[in-house]
This record gives structure tokens, sequence and C-alpha cells, in this order.
């Protein structure tokens, strides 16, 4: 009896094994054959694989692959990754955002500052110094109002005499800057190279003429703003008269002298009065 329900025990494991692995086997054939439907339906195309900027030139390390529904992928997706190195972003690029034709410039576009303009706008280049750059504070994003002093030269019609006076005004405001960098410029005549410091500007075509003439004919300087503030300052200017009269008024106000009256009681025998004076306190 023992040994009849131990032969039973073993074809049931027998059938069991054998069902298992016709089961397995199926399981096997059907994933294998919903993989290929679900490949057939999918399509690898290249992501960005972290935030690129605008003007960015794409490298290894900015993308990758990523697959989606073909569906799903928009026209101008691309598959080959090593046809991307080396393009430049047209717009930012969010990490995970397919990259296509319409984000980027063409592949004969120069790459650089050029691709950081707003369109109608323009490029332009000052050289300047540590004192016109803020002692290196100005970075690319910055926006600045640009001053000029120059030598103004007035002419008396009665006496046709000349006469030449200094003169400092904000002649841009909220400017912002896209590039700083420095060049070698030869000094001296041995032919000596010291580096300058040269500061690119976003600018309209009204505003590139008055930074030329600004910069040939007199010092520039800019000043720093806060990104949040865009309001418009309207100066008259100030010229070393008004310098000098606001200078002249301001320690006028702080020497200001104060007068006081001081009382001094005076006896004499019976009789007493009091004597006033004034002085003045500084």
């Amino acid at each position: 009896m023992r040994k009849t329900a131990l032969i039973q025990i073993g074809i049931a494991l027998v059938l069991s094994l054998f069902a298992g692995l016709l089961i397995f086997k199926w399981m096997t054939v059907r994933l294998g054959a919903n993989l290929q439907e679900e490949a057939a339906t999918q399509v690898a195309v290249i992501v960005a694989a972290k935030d690129i900027a605008k003007g960015e030139k794409l490298t290894e390390e900015l993308l990758k692959r990523a697959k989606f529904l073909k569906e799903s992928a928009p026209a101008g997706a691309y598959a080959d990754l090593e046809s991307l190195v080396g393009r430049i972003a047209a717009t930012p690029i969010g990490s995970g955002d397919i990259i296509t034709a319409s984000r980027l410039l063409g592949e004969d576009t120069f790459a650089g500052v050029s691709t950081l303009i707003t369109p109608g706008k323009r490029a332009v280049a000052v050289k300047g110094n540590m004192v016109m750059g803020l002692s290196g504070f100005i970075r690319p994003g910055n926006r600045v109002d640009v001053l000029v002093t120059m030598d103004v030269q007035t002419k008396d019609p009665t006496t046709k005499s000349q006469d030449e006076y200094s003169f400092s005004k904000t002649v841009l405001e909220d400017i912002k800057i896209i590039a700083t960098g420095t060049e070698l410029e030869p000094t001296g005549e041995e032919g000596e190279t010291s580096p300058v410091d040269v500061y690119t500007l976003e600018l309209t075509s009204e505003e590139s003429e008055k930074l030329a003439l600004a910069a040939t004919k007199g010092t520039l300087h800019f000043a720093l703003r806060n990104p949040a503030d865009s309001k418009d300052v309207q100066t008259e200017g100030i010229d070393v008269t008004k310098l000098m009269a606001s200078l002249k008024q301001a320690k006028g106000k702080s020497g200001t002298v104060k007068p006081r009256t001081v009382g001094v009681e005076l006896i004499t025998g019976t009789s007493r009065k009091t004597v006033r004076f004034t002085r003045h306190d500084k």
C-alpha cells in the first residue's frame, strides 16, 4: 500500500513538472511575441540628458536615447546621436525633451555670441577696464546703465572764443551684457602686450550709434542694475559747475550754525535782572 502511494506521488510530480515546462515555454513564446509587437510600435529618439541653454553646443554628455511610441514621436526627431554632436541649440531645451530640427540652428551656422542675440538687436563690443566693469562683478546676463564723461566745446558768438568743459550723462539704460572677455593689445614701443577687458552689449541700432559715439568721444562707465529694476530714469547730466555746487550745498547743510539764547542773571545789591545773549553752536 505504501509502495503504491509513492508511485502515485512520483507520477504526479512528473506530470506537474511536465505541465510547468509546457506553461513556461508558452509564456516565453508569448512574452517574446509581445516584445516583438511592442518593439514594432516603438522608436528610439534622442532626447536631452540635462537642461541645454540657448546657443550651447551639443555634446554626448548632453544627449541620450529614449523610446517613444511611433505615433507620439514628433516629426523631425533624430535617431542617430552622433549626428547631433557639435550642433547648436537655437532655443532652450529642457531635460528629457526630444531634440528636433526646429530646436537647432543650421549645420553651417557659426556658433558663439551671434546665437545669443535677440532678433532685431545687435551685439556691440567696447573696451573697458576694472573700474568700468565694477572690479569684475559684471557677468554675462547682467543689465547695466551706460554713462559717458566727455569734454564739450562751446563757442561764444560775440567773442568767437571757445570754451571747454567736462560733462557726464547717462546715455543708455537697462542694457543687457551678453559676453565678457579679454584681448591682448600692444602697449609701448617695444611691442609689449597687456590684457584689455571687452564687454559685448545687446543693443538696438539706435542704441548702437549712441554707444559708438560715446566710446569714441568720451570715457564710458557701467552702473550695474538689479535684475528686477526696469524703471526708466531720465537724468539731465552734470558738469563741473553743477557738481561743485552740489558739494558746496551739501557741506553747507551739514555745517549749519544753529543760534541759541543763553540767559545770565545779574545781582547788584538788592536788584536782580536777567541779561540774555545769543550764541552760535556748531
